[in-house]
């Protein structure tokens, strides 16, 4: 296309006028792929679209993308203030000032594009009431898994089936560390410090390898899954700072791979959500998921199981997610409100506050790891106490002796059972006088209907 020329869609609408409230990394991948792919872009919205205004804490700091007629600022609720704009990008992160200045948006009718998943886990069904009540949107499949288009996927693609469930891998830095400590077997700790390193894991990892990150997407994921409203509080969370070396490698022998998995059913009564490291059989497509790579596994009704796979995170694959956020807000802009797809895939009086099912309640298999004495019936002593409680031991790891102690490893799996019933299963295997040390439990899934 030469100079000066234009698009029919540039001759249809006005550009659309964006402003951008963060220019970092995600900030400045945005800014790149509207630059690179101007054209396509606005062929698939219907008009051109322009980064015309845009916040930042340090205007000197160095950028990776272009700031051409860009009208830069320190403030960033000028941007949001500024008649010249037309919608808001935020990808600034944190609670504060993001909150106050999306409320802002919102108020003037501007549809907000968010990266922002803490934000949206703690505030979403305000924010969406407020975008409703003002006849806008907020808008947010940049703010699970990256560029992989999983909320899109399941709240349009999916429409017509009823979701049973999903489970992600859906924090990269968590799938980086679990990887290296079953390939090169090196500590938890020794392979955080690498992930810090190469910028995969912040200084203070707490979020990431303690689930937190990844409960923030779960409840994102459920709620649109069932049609419900978003519950982080109500997320089972353990994470992976005490993960053993030794349980990665025994895992691997029993045919598993550990992932810190996050896990939502629909039931009867009720709805599980969790996030904490789960045994997958290797088998599995979602078990051969390595490095800082997020996947998805939806369940649904008509079409069985599909996987969304691809970059969790960075600046290109985010800013993907970004501007198909911004494509479908140019194209939606005058349509009626009542028409837009609905940000919880159900219509607002549509969306069921479901019960959250106890970890108590829910069904699981179970990985168990036994010090205990090297003497004559210490097996029969596990599988009695075992069978006192209806369990099933589906197989069984036993180790030689690892020290002048003369204590070793026993590694069991089990059938399916209740988590109540598994608590109190433990609680007296670790009252047996050759159990010398405390039990690991971690759980199983097959991922199978």
């Amino acid at each position: 296309m030469s100079e000066g020329e234009v698009t029919n869609a540039d001759a249809a609408l006005p550009p659309l006028r964006v402003g951008l409230l963060g220019l970092g990394t995600v900030g400045g991948g945005v800014v790149n792929v509207l630059t690179r792919n101007a054209e396509d872009i606005a062929r698939r919205s219907g008009r051109r679209i322009d980064v015309v205004h845009a916040s930042a804490r340090n205007l000197g700091a160095p950028r990776i993308c272009p700031l051409n007629g860009i009208l830069l600022t320190t403030n960033p609720m000028d941007v949001v203030e500024n008649p010249n704009v037309d919608v808001i990008i935020e990808v600034m992160g944190g609670m504060t000032p993001a909150s106050m200045l999306i409320r802002r948006a919102l108020e003037l009718g501007k549809p907000v594009i968010t990266a922002n998943k803490a934000l949206i886990a703690h505030e979403g069904n305000e924010l969406f009431a407020l975008a409703q009540a003002k006849g806008t949107v907020v808008a947010f499949e940049a703010a699970v898994a990256g560029g992989i288009p999983i909320i899109k996927a399941i709240r349009e693609g999916l429409a017509g089936n009823r979701i049973e469930w999903l489970a992600g891998i859906i924090n990269g830095t968590g799938n980086f560390i679990l990887t290296a400590m079953r390939d090169e077997g090196r500590s938890f700790s020794d392979v955080l410090a690498e992930a810090q390193k190469l910028g995969y894991a912040e200084a203070d990892p707490t979020f990431d390898v303690e689930g937190i990150d990844g409960a923030h997407k779960l409840s994102i994921l459920a709620a649109i899954a069932f049609g419900m409203p978003l519950k982080f509080d109500s997320v089972y969370t353990e994470g992976i700072s005490t993960l053993k070396t030794e349980d990665v490698r025994y895992a691997r022998e029993l045919g598993y791979q550990i992932k810190h998995l996050g896990f939502a059913r629909r039931h009867e009564n009720g709805v599980e959500m969790r996030v904490h490291p789960t045994l997958i059989p290797e088998r599995r497509l979602l078990a051969n998921v390595d490095g800082v790579k997020n996947a998805v596994l939806v369940w649904g009704d008509a079409v069985g199981p599909t996987l969304y796979y691809g970059a969790g995170a960075g600046a290109d694959p985010t800013a993907s997610a970004v501007v198909a956020d911004l494509v479908d807000v140019a194209r939606t802009l005058t349509a009626d409100p009542n028409h837009r797809v609905p940000h919880l895939a159900v219509v607002p009086d549509q969306v069921s506050d479901l019960p959250i099912l106890s970890m108590d309640d829910i069904q699981t298999g179970y990985y168990l790891r036994l010090t205990v004495l090297d003497q004559p019936g210490v097996l029969a002593n596990i599988a009695r106490t075992l069978a006192d409680f209806g369990i099933n031991i589906e197989a069984m790891i036993q180790k030689e002796a690892s020290d002048e102690t003369l204590h070793l490893p026993i590694v069991l799996l089990t059938h399916p059972m209740r988590e109540a019933i598994m608590n109190d299963a433990i609680e007296s295997l670790q009252a047996l006088d050759e159990v010398c040390a405390p039990i690991v439990r971690l759980r199983v899934e097959s991922l199978v209907s």
